[in-house]
């Protein structure tokens, strides 16, 4: 029996309305995706379904923060069109509070120039 849009959309997102929970969070990171990834790493047995809703949120906030900061860079040196990783890490490790973040991550195999 073939499933129809309306009842895929209710019992995939958790949500019981016919816009996805991402929309209705006016997000778009995809809440859905999160919350799978969540299913598969976490081994908690039940997960509100708030937690991804905020776990999404979070990680688009922290990207677009990124993103801004590379982007003013990018723009600041002139030369720069895109933004490449050298510039992410420039951007992460000028700012104090996503240095903190993203102290053991390595985004680019170059070594950021600290100014």
């Amino acid at each position: 029996m073939p499933r129809n849009t309306e009842n895929f959309l209710r019992e995939s997102s958790g949500c019981h309305h016919l816009r996805s929970c991402t929309s209705r969070a006016k997000l778009i990171f995809a809440v859905s995706l999160v919350k799978q990834h969540l299913r598969e790493v976490s081994r908690a047995r039940r997960l509100s379904d708030m937690v991804p809703r905020f776990l999404a949120a979070i990680l688009e906030s922290l990207t677009r923060r990124l993103l801004e900061l590379a982007g003013n860079e990018a723009q600041r040196r002139g030369t720069e069109r895109r933004i490449t990783p050298e510039l992410l890490d420039l951007a992460v490790y000028s700012n104090m509070e996503l240095s903190d973040v993203f102290q053991f991550i390595t985004i680019s195999q170059v070594a950021p120039a600290h100014h």
